[in-house]
């Protein structure tokens, strides 16, 4: 984490010092939840290693995912970290995952610290509500091949991890459609 917060906001010796104190580590197996609807998110995981998605369960029941995160990638339950309210979101590791932890109280005591990490907040704020608006606009404007090639393009080496329900979900179609997609889709 330190890492790439220093390549993306240029960091001095101090301000990493200080980053670096405040994580903690840990280990979720495969299929474990960091965090399920409900509950009150605390926390910011940087992701060392794994795959982890994020999905919502509809009135069907049915399981809705929304986004997935790789290797060196930020995951949180946004609104619920900010808003401290029970978020509707669940969490889950599909492949075993290493990460790094920072707490809200953390986060807090760095945003207080300095203007330049309340900046650097801002900035990741901007940045995880022009994600929002890429795949809000992705599902609205493309099909469902283009948003699988662009799944593909962009993570192509772990889209073997993630099973095809996840993805078909993910990309808004069917299992069988998916089938079709990925069977027209020549690289």
């Amino acid at each position: 984490m330190v890492e790439v917060f220093q390549y993306l906001f240029q960091l001095n010796s101090e301000e990493c010092l200080l980053l670096n104190n405040l994580i903690s580590y840990r280990k979720i197996k495969k299929w474990d939840f960091l965090i399920s609807e409900n509950q009150v998110c605390n926390e910011i995981v940087f992701v060392k290693s794994g795959i982890m998605r994020s999905f919502f369960i509809n009135s069907k029941e049915d399981e809705i995912t929304n986004c997935f995160t790789f290797k060196n990638e930020f995951m949180t339950a946004f609104s619920s970290f900010i808003t401290q309210s029970p978020t509707d979101e669940n969490i889950q590791a599909i492949t075993d995952c290493e990460l790094e932890v920072i707490d809200k109280t953390a986060v807090e005591k760095l945003f207080n610290s300095s203007f330049r990490w309340a900046d650097i907040g801002r900035k990741i704020a901007e940045n995880e509500v022009v994600n929002l608006h890429n795949r809000i606009s992705s599902l609205q404007k493309k099909s469902s091949m283009e948003r699988y090639e662009e799944l593909f393009v962009n993570h192509q080496k772990y889209i073997q991890y993630i099973p095809l329900n996840y993805l078909a979900s993910y990309l808004g179609v069917s299992a069988r459609h998916l089938s079709r997609i990925r069977q027209a889709v020549v690289f």
